[in-house]
């Protein structure tokens, strides 16, 4: 029904585009955090009544639901979920031509709604419609499925099928915010808008689309840039669509990049952490890029037994998280006894889905991320001998979760590779691997563990939230001088540090994660419980108050969407 979408028109005039959104864990239209963060700024906008629309892609098929093979391999499958139980089918439709075809793309509708009664409205679009041919209709099936053409057909259906919908159902939209590349086509949507309302010259119609962008880049990996042959642009788009000589100075001469496009045509553009604007600058010389740190949902993310502990003291907490700066004012009986029931749910769990039974009094680290080589899942496993002496000193517990993208075979090999240590490890060292992580699975483990592990290889980690949620349980971080942890590490107070500065190679990284645990992270767990309780507080009092998506959006309302 486009009745539904009625009371959004009037009062919305921003849209924000993301591939993927992490709106619920029944709905798998999200593969990672990209999509976590999209579904964090979705919920941080209903609860400032931000007049902002989403739109997304339905992926029907979604991402990958993992299953671990007896050897340790992962095997994947499709993870379908039906818009039907979950959205309202809104009755308008739209068409982009692909390969001289229509394509049609209706849209589901999905409210985000907040505690207060603030909503938001999401638009997943969705070409399994009758109208389309059989191939067409699978356009929006698979998140980051198939192969480049595919992909490439994807993200025309985000950007050019996106904007045209908003107009449809009479969205008057005057600022344009891409979550990542994926929809940089809309920026030669509204050229051509801009071209049939009477453009004067090609100059001034790039300044107009400027003025109305706004780009948020995340990876600063070379593999995350989408790149598209001109070829194969021209055959899906239509040779008519933006003149060649037009695109190729806006896209790059040799092929069409995403990231290049959405610079060239964003007004403002922003990394994702102050370390990631600083590794953005040096990767596209030329541009301005400026830095808005990401931040999480802190009632999202915070474990029931926290979150009583917070509204008892700060009944305002989830909705102006800042206020968790007093939680240093917490009893330390209070923090551990919240921090023992999240520990004993995540345990539970563990339980539930491997068959290993941990230990609630042996300190439990954690690590969640994307397996993929960069983020190196595989350091704190590397040294089967070192991590054996250190345990007969310090027993500890390890619990692990990440897929691996299809075609991502290092990925895959890692996973593999990482039971097999396991196996070594054990039975003198409890371990797990959590199949199928996922929203509902990363609530649970953020809030259970008593360490956050997180390796990545500087300086390619963008920004990374997962530790920011295990601070606002109380969990304290063991990272790598990368990312949003530079700016939130207070060593020894808020957690430790891997490394000085960042610049170490992973050698070096590998004997320093083992120096910290036996030296200092494992001694004070056992040794200094009130030390460690108190570097809890200061972690949710330092980290949580400060990075979530409500200061988040505050910044990106009054420096991206409010320009001169």
């Amino acid at each position: 029904m486009v009745v539904a979408i009625l009371p959004f028109l009037q009062r919305t005039s921003i849209a924000y585009f993301s591939m993927e959104i992490a709106l619920r864990p029944e709905i798998h239209s999200y593969s990672g955090g990209l999509g976590i963060l999209a579904g964090d700024t979705a919920r941080s906008c209903a609860d400032l009544e931000l007049p902002v629309v989403f739109v997304t892609l339905a992926s029907r098929a979604g991402y990958l639901r993992q299953e671990i093979a007896a050897d340790g391999s992962q095997v994947g499958h499709d993870d379908p979920w039906s818009p039907a139980e979950w959205a309202t089918p809104l009755e308008a439709m739209i068409a982009v031509a692909i390969e001289g075809r229509s394509v049609w793309i209706r849209p589901w509708l999905y409210v985000v709604t907040c505690p207060i009664g603030h909503q938001v409205p999401v638009l997943l679009l969705d070409t399994d419609l009758d109208q389309n041919a059989p191939e067409d209709r699978k356009i929006t099936d698979h998140l980051y499925g198939g192969d480049e053409v595919y992909r490439l057909m994807q993200e025309v259906v985000l950007g050019i099928g996106g904007a045209r919908m908003l107009q449809a159902l009479g969205f008057s939209i005057g600022t344009y915010h891409l979550n990542e590349g994926h929809a940089a086509f809309l920026t030669l949507e509204l050229l051509r808008r801009r071209r049939r309302s009477g453009g004067n010259g090609l100059a001034h119609e790039v300044d107009h689309v400027r003025d109305m962008c706004v780009f948020t880049t995340h990876t600063p990996v070379e593999a995350g840039h989408d790149r598209f042959a001109y070829e194969d642009v021209q055959r899906i788009l239509g040779a008519d669509f933006v003149p060649f000589d037009e695109l190729r100075p806006l896209a790059g001469e040799d092929r069409l990049n995403m990231t290049r496009l959405a610079l060239n045509l964003s007004g403002y553009v922003n990394g994702v952490a102050r370390r990631h604007a600083e590794t953005t600058q040096r990767m596209f010389p030329g541009y301005r890029i400026a830095a808005i740190t990401n931040g999480v949902h802190a009632p999202t993310w915070t474990h029931p037994a926290f979150a009583r502990l917070y509204q008892d003291i700060l009944p305002n907490w989830g909705h102006e998280p800042e206020l968790l700066v007093r939680a240093d004012q917490l009893r330390d009986e209070d923090v551990w006894a919240a921090h023992q029931r999240a520990k004993r749910d995540l345990l539970e769990e563990i339980l539930r889905s491997t068959g290993v039974a941990m230990d609630p009094d042996v300190p439990l680290i954690g690590f969640a991320r994307r397996m993929t080589g960069y983020k190196r899942p595989d350091l704190l496993l590397a040294d089967v001998q070192r991590l054996r002496a250190i345990d007969a000193r310090f027993p500890f517990q390890v619990v692990m979760a990440g897929k691996a993208h299809p075609c991502d075979t290092q990925g895959q090999h890692m996973i593999r590779d990482i039971h097999d240590r396991m196996r070594q490890l054990s039975p003198d060292i409890r371990t797990a691997f959590m199949p199928n992580y996922d929203m509902a699975l990363a609530r649970t483990l953020v809030a259970g563990t008593d360490l956050w592990l997180n390796t990545p290889l500087p300086p390619l980690e963008a920004s990374g939230t997962s530790g920011m949620k295990a601070a606002l349980n109380g969990v304290l971080n063991l990272s790598v001088l990368d990312g949003w942890w530079i700016e939130a590490c207070i060593d020894g107070v808020t957690g430790w540090s891997i490394g000085r500065d960042g610049a170490e190679g992973a050698e070096q990284h590998g004997h320093d994660l083992y120096d910290r645990l036996e030296g200092q992270v494992l001694p004070t767990y056992y040794q200094d419980r009130a030390r460690w309780i108190g570097m809890m507080k200061q972690g949710i009092s330092k980290i949580a108050s400060y990075f979530n998506s409500q200061r988040m959006m505050r910044r990106y309302t009054t420096e991206a969407y409010v320009r001169p």
